[in-house]
């Protein structure tokens, strides 16, 4: 089978899965054509997957399947190669959706959070020696390998454990054996649109529902036989007795102790699901709570780059308002003075969250805190250019609070020593990820120069 679009988190980890369960794959992408060298590369042909252009030479009609990424355009010349040669063609999500259909699928759904409990869920149940297998947006720490990104694990059961993404509208299509749904807000599409969606989802579920009782919009659609789970309202596993710290939290559920090693009340929501997800399984929460710890989570959630002293570093994916609202109320019980650093992510999603953005920065942002937008991220395509960071920046700045825009990242690690703690965020652009190292690696020299300067005797004269 052939994977088009093979470096994006999605196509990435059903290739992997695939190569895994003993299929030949090809694969290509734009990027590595750009970018010979990529990292990916290597991870892929040390899976046994065979790199080709992305020029249409590498498809013949020895292939029975050829998937296509959702951002390789129809007139690309892999596209019409593999439909001139009969070859069966289909994206990448009614590829998922077929595979979800042959397995015991647990959908984990909710406009945040998902890539963080899919994780989670798919780790427990792999520590806790069911099995599974497991596809995903985001890199499971503990799931990297030479020859793994850590977005997909490979298990000898029939459960398949699978971040349900509603972005593209084909979670509609899923019929899992169960499904988790954290939350509804606004992000890819309007809360209505979304909660049609999560809807179609719950109808389509042959199995058990688990909702998150904490959220106003889910109690709309949530069905009476849903098992619940919350840390505020009445639920089937509630959290009790919490203690939120720096980097984990310890709580009980139904009087069984949990330490979790994330931040944040929206981890414990996270955490809850999964418990409340084995526990109806038919497993003990003393052995959920003996491998919970354990867990280190997925990058660019919380990922810390550096923590020395006074300076920290922290890279995030957060780019909807629920999110960004999250990762400001936890990191503000680590640090009094802020620099955030955002990237809003596409020009459609920016305009339909405006005013959400400026809403959630204006509530969360301190007197002592700053924040700094980068450009609108664009990744190409005929969206309308027609609203920018400023237009952010205006918003955020009638409300008080400290906002400017920089449209180059290297003006701001000229700036380096203005801030001590930095969090960056935003969806989809590897490169964010590249940068806050930069940012801790400028700021650990800082560390280090400070430190010697102390150090050295001082020259009194005579």
């Amino acid at each position: 089978m052939f994977f088009s679009g093979i470096g994006g988190s999605g196509v990435s980890a059903i290739a992997g899965l695939m190569a895994d369960k003993g299929h030949l794959v090809f694969g290509s992408d734009r990027a590595f054509d750009k970018d010979p060298c990529h990292p990916l590369i290597n991870t892929f042909q040390s899976m046994g997957i065979t790199m080709v252009p992305q020029d249409g030479k590498g498809i013949d009609v020895t292939f029975d399947l050829a998937v296509f990424s959702t951002a390789v355009e129809p007139d690309k010349p892999e596209v019409i190669k593999a439909k001139s040669l009969g070859i069966s063609v289909k994206t990448r999500p009614e590829y998922l959706a077929e595979i979800t259909d042959t397995f015991k699928t647990i959908a984990v759904a909710g406009t945040s959070g998902k890539s963080t409990t899919s994780g989670l869920l798919a780790f427990l149940m792999m520590r806790l020696g069911l099995e599974p297998n497991f596809l995903g947006g985001g890199r499971v720490k503990q799931f990297k390998s030479f020859s793994n990104p850590g977005n997909f694990l490979t298990g000898n059961s029939n459960y398949l454990v699978i971040e349900a993404c509603e972005s593209d509208g084909t979670i509609v299509n899923y019929k899992p054996w169960h499904s988790i749904i954290l939350n509804l807000d606004l992000d890819h599409h309007t809360i209505d649109k979304t909660a049609q969606m999560f809807e179609i989802l719950m109808r389509n579920t042959k199995g058990k529902i688990f909702v998150n009782a904490d959220d106003s919009n889910l109690k709309e659609i949530t069905k009476e036989n849903a098992i619940t789970f919350s840390i505020h309202n009445p639920s089937h596993y509630k959290a009790e007795g919490i203690s939120y710290h720096r980097f984990s939290t310890d709580f009980s559920v139904n009087g069984t102790g949990f330490s979790l090693s994330l931040p944040g009340e929206y981890n414990l929501c996270n955490a809850l699901s999964c418990i409340a997800f084995l526990s109806e399984m038919g497993i003990s929460r003393g052995d959920i709570a003996a491998v919970l710890p354990d867990f280190q989570g997925i990058e660019r959630r919380f990922d810390i780059h550096l923590n020395e002293g006074e300076r920290l570093v922290i890279d995030d994916y957060a780019h909807n308002p629920h999110k960004i609202s999250s990762l400001m109320k936890t990191v503000k019980q680590v640090r009094e003075k802020i620099c955030y650093i955002f990237q809003p992510h596409g020009f459609g999603p920016t305009r339909l969250m405006k005013k959400e953005y400026i809403t959630v920065f204006a509530e969360n942002l301190r007197a002592a805190d700053h924040l700094i937008l980068l450009p609108i991220y664009y990744v190409g395509g005929t969206a309308s250019k027609d609203i920018s960071s400023q237009d952010l920046a205006e918003g955020i700045r009638s409300s008080g609070k400290s906002v400017e825009v920089i449209e180059k990242r290297e003006d701001i690690l000229r700036r380096i020593n203005e801030y001590k703690t930095y969090v960056v965020f935003g969806a989809r652009d590897e490169t964010l990820s590249d940068f806050t190292k930069k940012i801790a690696g400028a700021l650990a020299v800082a560390v280090r120069d400070d430190f010697n300067f102390k150090d050295k005797p001082t020259c009194r004269g005579f």
